[in-house]
């Protein structure tokens, strides 16, 4: 829905281009984290939490431009996001919006839960709440966000605050596309959840595409 955003509102921009690339992983790079069960019997060793099965390693990445671009207008537009407590975890693990939107925690589970963050984009407690219940926070800073639950330590999303809508997540061949990007000199930046950032400058062209290679944990390259 996004990139039709883009799309639609950018279309008749003039002097644009797309940006094309692949983003190539080595190896894995998210490791299982040991957590303790707060409801498990007393002495009992800690648990393995495994990665959360519905996103591989392109599913946690990022490409976006570094740069705050109004669209015809518009230059922080909003759209709202939601990660839900549901089974003792965050549905979604990685939610991507731009600078002023705003995002809802519903808890779907019969049990309390807590969504905190101590990220420098923003720091956050949304204090404990039962099922039914829901809270609402605006992100107003660009950066990654690390949520978690006091109460349930295998919990963890991350929510990355773009300053623009120019940016994408690779396919599951690694493949991304933004497309309709003004022309101009650019910061391309990658991120991924355990990984972090790599970055490249690039030119967009008027009418055409520039391709960038990624590799991860290494090295970054144009072509």
């Amino acid at each position: 829905m996004l990139s039709g955003l883009v799309l639609i509102m950018a279309a008749s921009c003039l002097d644009a281009g797309d940006i094309e690339g692949k983003v190539l992983i080595s190896r894995s790079l998210t490791k299982r984290r040991v957590v303790v069960d707060l409801y498990a019997p007393r002495g009992g060793a800690p648990a393995y939490a495994p990665a959360p099965e519905d996103l591989d390693e392109w599913g946690r990445t990022v490409i976006y431009i570094e740069a705050e671009l109004p669209i015809h207008g518009i230059h922080r537009p909003q759209i709202p996001g939601q990660i839900a407590q549901r089974n003792r975890r965050f549905e979604r693990e990685l939610l991507v919006v731009p600078v002023g939107s705003e995002v809802s925690f519903p808890n779907t589970d019969s049990i309390f839960h807590n969504v905190f963050s101590l990220s420098k984009a923003k720091s956050f407690d949304l204090g404990y709440y039962p099922q039914g219940q829901t809270r609402l926070i605006r992100f107003d800073k660009p950066g990654p966000v690390q949520i978690f639950c006091h109460l349930h330590p295998n919990m963890n999303a991350a929510i990355l605050v773009v300053p623009n809508i120019y940016f994408a997540q690779p396919s599951a061949n690694g493949e991304f596309q933004i497309p309709a990007v003004p022309a101009g000199h650019y910061m391309l930046r990658l991120w991924h959840k355990s990984a972090g950032f790599l970055q490249e400058e690039i030119d967009v062209p008027a009418d055409s595409s520039v391709q960038v290679l990624f590799n991860l944990p290494l090295t970054t390259a144009r072509r």
